[in-house]
């Protein structure tokens, strides 16, 4: 948070929302990665819920030995996969982050699932559990990691990636509200994008395609006889409407705004529609204002259907609650 969403940017690379360890290194060029979901805690004896006899603390010290040993010797086989950077999704404690600073190995604890997984998909590496086959593990690679500050919050960028194609998106506003709504709509906006790709055909937009829906439903409500042409009217009317959406969210009249589109419509220019740069009416084409035709079918339909269910509640009934009986002692 902080700053405003005009700050907003688009950065090459990836980013992770972590911070280095105590006495890390802070900067790594020709990054490789090893990437691991494994326990990185037991170099300490936890019991929960369990009970252990010994004859002493002596076995006690024993016992945290042993289990600090076997911590190193897991150290040593991540060593041996010949990588200055590991990444590990969950906790490292002191004892093998001391252990990688050492050997100016950069260790990343606490990276989630989704951030270790975005990470491997990145840099081309293999997300591994077990350590006892260097050869089989690919690690993944980048020209640069190095810790930078955005706002008050540090954060890992990762740089130059083996998919070249990998970027964050940064988002700055003022509390965290307006960043959540912020990170919806740019959701929705990728969504639609990624549907867009695989269904290519798109329809003007602005409020143009509205219009010429309803105007289409209009010319059909004139041929229907009986009753059933005043729903069509009706349907006519509820398309016609989403434009005035349009300019009322942008704070421009939408009645006159509307009122011009469908003057125009019926004058025979088909691709015009509201351009809320300038408060006017403008051809969508050479605006190029489009939305995709997938999305829009399911805007309407998901509309329709709600409107359908709301029309088919004919009436509620509310029972009225059972009067408590009063107990009559004899």
């Amino acid at each position: 948070s902080g700053g405003n969403l005009h700050d907003s940017w688009l950065e090459s690379g990836f980013i992770l929302p972590k911070r280095l360890g105590v006495g890390q290194p802070k900067r790594v060029e020709g990054a490789k990665i090893l990437v691991a979901n494994t326990s990185m805690d037991t170099d300490k004896v936890k019991i929960y819920g369990a009970r252990v006899r010994v004859q002493g603390m002596a076995r006690v010290a024993e016992i945290e030995e042993a289990e600090k040993r076997k911590m190193t010797e897991k150290c040593e086989k991540i060593i041996r996969h010949g990588c200055n950077v590991f990444v590990n999704r969950q906790l490292i404690y002191n004892r093998p982050e001391q252990f990688f600073a050492d050997h100016g190995v950069m260790a990343i604890e606490h990276a989630d699932f989704d951030g270790i997984e975005r990470l491997s998909l990145v840099t081309g590496g293999d997300i591994v559990s077990t350590f006892d086959d260097p050869e089989g593990v690919t690690l993944g690679r980048c020209d640069l990691i190095e810790e930078i500050m955005i706002g008050e919050d540090r954060l890992i960028r990762f740089s130059g990636c083996a998919a070249g194609e990998a970027c964050t998106i940064v988002l700055r506003g003022a509390n965290e509200q307006l960043l959540d709504e912020a990170e919806r709509s740019l959701h929705d906006a990728l969504c639609v994008l990624s549907q867009t790709v695989k269904e290519t055909r798109t329809t003007l937009g602005g409020g143009c395609a509205e219009m010429l829906m309803a105007q289409a439903v209009e010319e059909s409500a004139a041929k229907i006889p009986g009753k059933k042409a005043l729903a069509a009217e009706g349907f006519a009317r509820a398309l016609r409407a989403l434009p005035g959406i349009i300019a009322d969210n942008a704070g421009f009249d939408s009645s006159d705004l509307v009122a011009q589109l469908r003057a125009a419509h019926a004058s025979g220019d088909h691709t015009a529609g509201l351009n809320m740069d300038k408060g006017t009416i403008g051809n969508m084409r050479e605006l190029g204002i489009t939305e995709s035709l997938k999305l829009k079918r399911a805007m309407v339909g998901s509309a329709t259907e709600a409107a359908e269910m709301i029309i088919r509640v004919d009436d509620i009934i509310k029972a009225a609650p059972r009067k408590r009986e009063e107990d009559h002692h004899h």
